[in-house]
């Protein structure tokens, strides 16, 4: 792919993608500030479905080498949160109307407003805010915990509750599935932590790679 062609596509990509994510984002704090989580999903449930399901282009970028992220760290977290939008919340909507589904979907999407923001300043040329190159190394100690804790309680609620009226073995899958969150969830964000200090180093910021 061409230079100036990958550039553009990256730009058009990121600044969508930005954009989406904020939608999310802001319907989920409009909703929850005034008519409370449980509603939630009215407003957003088919869109950040669809979101989440476009951001799946991040696995052929980074195995066609489009982008440099790590391909493996970039499958783990795509292919979380599809499982958690395909897997659990669309057969088990009964658990989107809990409090964790709306801090996992702030969660995502303040995660993914501040990364997508900076890669389309980055690719664009434009100079990038040391407050958002600040955050994009730092909120994720936050956000991150909020975002993993709040998908186990969405399958928690999916295996003691609907999963096993609706088939013996469901619940076993979800099960089994969330196990996996031990060894990945904590490589996921020391790979964060790794990136981190690669570019905040002893607290000041260098020039974003």
């Amino acid at each position: 792919m061409g230079s100036y062609i990958r550039k553009s596509y990256l730009v058009t990509y990121n600044a969508a993608s930005a954009v989406a994510w904020a939608t999310v984002l802001g319907r989920v704090i409009a909703v929850c500030l005034l008519r409370g989580p449980a509603l939630v999903p009215v407003s957003v449930d088919n869109f950040v479905r669809n979101t989440q399901t476009f951001a799946a282009l991040e696995i052929v970028h980074s195995l066609l080498g489009i982008v440099p992220s790590p391909f493996l760290t970039t499958f783990l977290q795509v292919f979380s949160r599809l499982a958690i939008v395909w897997g659990i919340t669309y057969p088990f909507p009964e658990v989107t109307v809990s409090p964790f589904y709306s801090s996992m979907l702030a969660a995502w999407g303040a995660t993914e407003v501040i990364r997508y923001t900076l890669f389309a300043l980055k690719e664009s040329g434009s100079p990038v805010p040391s407050w958002l190159h600040w955050l994009r190394y730092s909120a994720f100690t936050v956000l991150y915990p909020v975002g993993i804790t709040s998908e186990l309680a969405e399958m928690y609620l999916a295996y003691s509750g609907p999963a096993g009226h609706r088939a013996q073995w469901a619940p076993w899958v979800i099960a089994a599935y969330s196990c996996t969150y031990i060894p990945f969830a904590p490589l996921l964000f020391s790979h964060m932590v790794t990136q981190r200090k690669k570019q905040l180093g002893g607290g000041k910021t260098k020039k974003a790679q």
